[in-house]
């Protein structure tokens, strides 16, 4: 099985160099960071914050309704941020009447989800027009190749600090940060409906997902090689991991052009 343990105090500074050599290389004094409560963005927001310092990250809230935000409380408190930084936009009422216009009815929970998204990322990106900011994303690795999120919605940024980690190893940096325990003991979740959960949705853990994908992705194994790795009770797993991301593939290759 492949070794996805990294150097955290490596990792750490590399990815705040990146941030950094980014912003400068854009000529951007401030950042905008949409700031859910979850893991990713709370990892996010630490390595913004440790790169251009607690004055110049502007994060984002952007509830649904009654939407539970304490902890983005949690992990602003955390990193610092000035009270006068914040912002709170409830999103509902964008996100209602742009279901009502388009019939989406109220037990689609995709088509309301996705339009959740794409509203969010409307409202980061123009906050950021507002601070001449860039925006900073919150996807990981393990969400990008199982294709969990929504085209031009929650992967839009400008730049995305931890796309090179698998959803295990920004556990193992969260724990290295010592940021708040909720954020390693809640569950994973993209906050589109309540009680909305990846692994359930997946039908795996993250934890058995990531050996798969760097089987897949990282050594480049073929899909029966990878099976091979794994016991025979698991392959039945194993193999709705690859066969998400081949139903999903389309989705990082996307928009075909004529080359």
């Amino acid at each position: 099985m492949p070794d996805l343990k990294v150097n955290q105090v490596e990792v750490v500074a590399r990815l705040v160099s990146f941030i950094q050599e980014t912003f400068a290389k854009q000529q951007k004094n401030t950042a905008v960071i949409a700031v859910s409560g979850g893991i990713d963005s709370a990892l996010s927001l630490t390595l913004l914050t440790q790169a251009l310092g607690p004055n110049r990250v502007f994060p984002l809230l952007l509830p649904y309704a009654r939407q539970d935000m304490r902890d983005a409380e949690t992990i602003l408190d955390f990193c610092a941020i000035p009270l006068a930084n914040r912002k709170i936009i409830n999103i509902a009422s964008m996100v209602d009447a742009v279901s009502l216009s388009l019939q989406i009815s109220p037990e689609d929970q995709l088509r309301k989800g996705n339009v959740m998204a794409r509203m969010r990322m409307i409202a980061v990106f123009d906050y950021a027009k507002t601070k001449d900011a860039l925006v900073v994303g919150t996807e990981n690795k393990s969400e990008h190749y199982l294709g969990y999120f929504t085209r031009f919605g929650d992967e839009a940024s400008d730049l995305e600090p931890i796309s090179t980690l698998y959803k295990t190893q920004v556990r193992q940096l969260v724990q290295a940060l010592q940021l708040p325990a909720v954020f390693l003991e809640k569950a994973p979740s993209a906050g589109l409906w309540e009680n909305q959960s990846d692994e359930a949705e997946f039908g795996f853990t993250y934890e058995l997902a990531d050996q798969v994908l760097s089987l897949y992705f990282d050594q480049r194994l073929s899909a029966s090689a990878v099976l091979e790795q794994f016991a025979a009770e698991q392959q039945l797993v194993v193999q709705k991991v690859l066969d998400r991301v081949q139903a999903v593939a389309f989705k990082y290759q996307v928009p075909y052009t004529l080359v």
